[in-house]
């Protein structure tokens, strides 16, 4: 039987270590291209939510204002955003991706598909898949934690080993 604490460290060290190697060569392989990952991403997610105001941008991707900026900065001097002051309340600034973006992020979608061709090359799809799904379950259980609530599986062991730990109790106190 796998000892469990190991596995899950391995797992946790697993998962970090393929993250951070992919955000790493896909910096190198962005490089020819004049943009880095946190360019590009702050990009997609532009082109995705076009003219959102700058500091939801900041909210959603879960990035400082200042550091948000400073990437909008980048991207703006670059021609791929412009930012415009909302048309109520002119201290809000929204970012919009330019048409030169546009024709960029499919220049971009194309190396993202090799790059993300290569990564999975000689896995099974089934294997992909089901390392989709766990990952997926992972970052529901993680969201779930994050605003306070508890898996609905946590939810249930709980509810079931509660009534145990009573008996368990009730039995050494007695």
């Amino acid at each position: 039987m796998v000892d469990q604490p190991d596995w899950d460290l391995r797992l946790g060290y697993l998962i970090h270590d393929v993250s951070r190697l992919r955000r790493m060569m896909f910096d190198r392989a962005l490089a020819p291209l004049g943009i880095t990952r946190s360019q590009w991403w702050v990009l997609a997610f532009i082109s995705r939510k076009d003219g959102l105001p700058q500091t939801q941008l900041a909210n959603e991707l879960d990035v400082g204002k200042v550091a948000v900026g400073a990437l909008i900065d980048r991207l703006e001097s670059s021609g791929f955003v412009i930012r415009q002051a909302d048309p109520v309340d002119r201290r809000v600034k929204r970012v919009y991706v330019t048409k030169q973006a546009r024709g960029f992020l499919e220049k971009l979608r194309k190396e993202t598909d090799k790059f993300n061709a290569m990564i999975v090359n000689g896995i099974d799809r089934k294997q992909l898949e089901g390392a989709s799904d766990a990952l997926l379950a992972m970052k529901h259980n993680l969201l779930a934690m994050s605003d306070g609530t508890l898996p609905e599986s946590q939810k249930e062991s709980e509810e079931t080993e509660a009534p145990r730990a009573k008996a368990r109790k009730r039995r050494r106190a007695a």
